[in-house]
Parts: structure tokens; sequence; C-alpha cells
């Protein structure tokens, strides 16, 4: 059975994607899957995040994609923050329907991590992706025991 743990919004956290203490930010909320190594969380966007058209905003997308991306960090408790960010918008992604995010750890090189990070609608289908190179900067502290 996989070892796997959700990674809830920090309400100490200003982080537009996945910080509790933002009010006018995503709070996004992943699981992380320890031995897979991947990350992946279940989203419904809505209007709030619209871009053209009726779907989402393509800089939400990079937000989702970046963040999903950046979770691995978690794995090994590595401090790493994004260096290089690219996206492929393959199809519109939509407000009203459930859309599943992932991501994982291609590569690495010195202090580079080189990521991967998708977004699927619920049927499979590819609706964008990304490719990152994260940066360590530093081992992450541990948050105190309450």
């Amino acid at each position: 059975m996989a070892a796997k743990r959700v990674l809830e919004p920090n309400p100490a956290n200003h982080c537009f994607g996945c910080g509790g203490a933002n009010e006018f930010g995503m709070k996004l909320a992943f699981e992380l899957d320890q031995d897979a190594r991947r990350s992946s969380g279940r989203f419904v966007l809505g209007p709030r995040y619209s871009g053209g058209a009726g779907f989402a905003h393509g800089g939400i997308i990079a937000v989702l994609l970046d963040e999903a991306m950046g979770k691995i960090s978690k794995l090994t408790e590595e401090r790493a923050v994004t260096a290089e960010l690219n996206i492929e918008y393959h199809k519109p992604v939509p407000l009203d329907r459930e859309i599943v995010v992932s991501g994982w750890q291609e590569d690495q090189a010195g202090r580079s991590r080189f990521r991967i990070g998708e977004i699927h609608d619920t049927q499979g289908n590819l609706l964008a992706r990304g490719r990152g190179r994260f940066v360590v900067v530093g081992q992450q502290v541990a948050a105190p025991v309450t």
C-alpha cells in the first residue's frame, strides 16, 4: 500500500497557490504519494479563475502546474524555488468540471531538479503540461508539532 499524505494549505503561509493565509489565494491542497514519488490534486476552479472564452486563465494553469511540481520537494525535505517554467497548453482547461493536477521529478543535476506537471480532465485527456527547473536553496524546516 502506498504511503500518502495530504498537504493542506499552511495557515501561516501567504503563498498565492498553496498558502492558507492569503485571502485572495487558491488554497490548493495536494496529496503526496511517497511510494510513487508524485503529487496530485483534484480541483474545480470556478469562475473566479476565468480567462478568455470562459476557460481557465493561462496564468492560473501555470500556478497549478508550478504548485504540483513544487510539492515534490516535500519528498526530500528540500527547499527549492522555480528557476524556469515552460507550459504547453494542449486543450482549454474547464472551470466548472473537475481536473486532475499531478507532478513528479524527472531528473536532477547538482542543485537543479527537473520536474514535470500535468493537468488532465477526469477522462484522462491531457489539457496542459509544464516542465520546470527548480533550484535547491536549502533544507525545509519541519513545522512545529502541536
